[in-house]
């Protein structure tokens, strides 16, 4: 990467990091955050300062469009990249990235004054992989947001490269920068006419090489139970206590269908939440499988526990209230892997190695996929994301623009 270009995508990537976007999951608002929409503001800005054209915003989604013309005679298809701008549920209030040049990969790298929190290879191996680079770390007390400005600041780079570089022969490029990717909304309004792309990618994965095209199918459960609440002196065959319904339903599920229990490719239920009286009781799930019929059996599993117990207690003791939230983008890419091996022969021609597994959660590409963009996962460079241990290495998102600047460059011709 060109010296100057390298010196930007650093100095972008401090300046992003430092902005409070984090998204709100109690908000009605779309966005969910204000401090999201003047992130966006500025990115869109900054798209028509480097060049780009047709900058956008959606003022009812908040997304940020831009289009970057083709400099080739030949007919390509249209090929998009797309960041989300928010971040994870971890403080991230006056972040202050640190930076450690030439880190040797040893040692350990205290984040504040007093060594009470550290990167330790001991504890966090993936730091070994990384002797020479420049890392990017939290100074303890907040995340540091690389998931996903570091994708927003490399998609940012490459487009400022491709500008400076109108001899380099591409196709139409479209890029989209987006909020509440982490709340799990942000994609549910994403305009993929206004896009305009034929497939796409989200620069939102984690270290060097990661490639994904698998997502969970994904859904999520309020499970309510009703009491009869009297006086413990006389409850006898009155009282009914919610919170033991509530209990008496979680133990019906598999005890080994947890997230704490599985991998690969196995699904669970994942209580993230529980709160109840004798009056009235709640559990909130979330349910994850790879497999659609699997998928379709955990739902029935609950509807079923339900059913029951209501024919056991009396009708309405249980409300079950579930939806579906995104899809495996896996059935949609299956279809047509051209994407997929586009960014694996690029990888390739970078000496990166692919590293394709099934993403155990979702991206904002699993809901885009279906939406009629197929849109897989690459690398953006994180490493322990959502929390203060996080950190990212500089070589890693140079590497990631040069993947960006290669897919746009060997996008073929269109198929007439």
């Amino acid at each position: 990467m060109e010296k100057n270009l390298q010196t930007q995508l650093l100095d972008r990537f401090l300046g992003y990091v430092k902005q409070n976007t984090r998204s709100n999951p109690d908000s009605t608002t779309v966005p969910s955050d204000e401090k999201e929409v003047e992130f966006l503001k500025k990115l869109a800005a900054e798209l028509k300062e480097i060049g780009l054209s047709n900058v956008r915003t959606n003022k009812a989604t908040g997304y940020v469009f831009a289009d970057l013309p083709t400099t080739d005679d030949t007919p390509r298809p249209v090929v998009g990249f797309i960041s989300h701008v928010d971040t994870a549920d971890f403080n991230s209030v006056n972040i202050q990235p640190q930076v450690v040049e030439n880190y040797d990969g040893q040692g350990i790298i205290n984040l504040d004054d007093d060594g009470k929190y550290q990167l330790d290879p001991a504890v966090f191996p993936s730091l070994t992989k990384y002797n020479g680079d420049t890392l990017i770390t939290t100074d303890g007390e907040t995340l540091l947001g690389a998931d996903d400005k570091a994708g927003v600041a490399e998609i940012m780079t490459a487009m400022q490269f491709l500008v400076n570089h109108p001899e380099i022969k591409h196709g139409k490029i479209v890029v989209g920068f987006g909020p509440d990717e982490e709340i799990g909304t942000g994609a549910d309004h994403f305009d993929v006419k206004d896009f305009g792309a034929d497939y796409a990618y989200t620069v939102d994965g984690g270290p060097l090489g990661d490639l994904e095209y698998e997502t969970f199918n994904a859904a999520a459960a309020t499970v309510t139970f009703h009491g009869t609440d009297v006086h413990p002196g006389d409850a006898k065959d009155v009282m009914v206590n919610a919170s033991q319904l509530a209990i008496e339903f979680h133990n019906q599920l598999p005890a080994t269908d947890r997230p704490e229990t599985t991998s690969g490719r196995e699904g669970f239920f994942f209580l993230i939440s529980m709160n109840g009286t004798c009056d009235e009781a709640k559990l909130e799930y979330i349910i994850r499988d790879f497999d659609k019929d699997n998928f379709e059996k955990r739902k029935a599993l609950l509807e079923k526990i339900t059913q029951q117990m209501n024919a056991k207690y009396g009708a309405n003791r249980v409300d079950l209230d579930m939806k579906d939230q995104y899809y495996n983008m896996g059935e949609i890419l299956e279809k047509d892997l051209t994407p997929v091996n586009l960014v694996k022969d690029a990888m390739h021609k970078l000496d990166i190695q692919p590293n394709i597994f099934p993403v155990r959660g979702g991206t904002d590409g699993s809901k885009i996929s279906f939406l009629g963009i197929p849109t897989p996962n690459i690398f953006a460079g994180p490493e322990n994301m959502h929390g203060r241990f996080e950190y990212i290495s500089l070589q890693t998102m140079e590497k990631a623009v040069d993947l960006i600047v290669q897919i746009t460059e060997d996008v073929p011709a269109q198929e007439k």
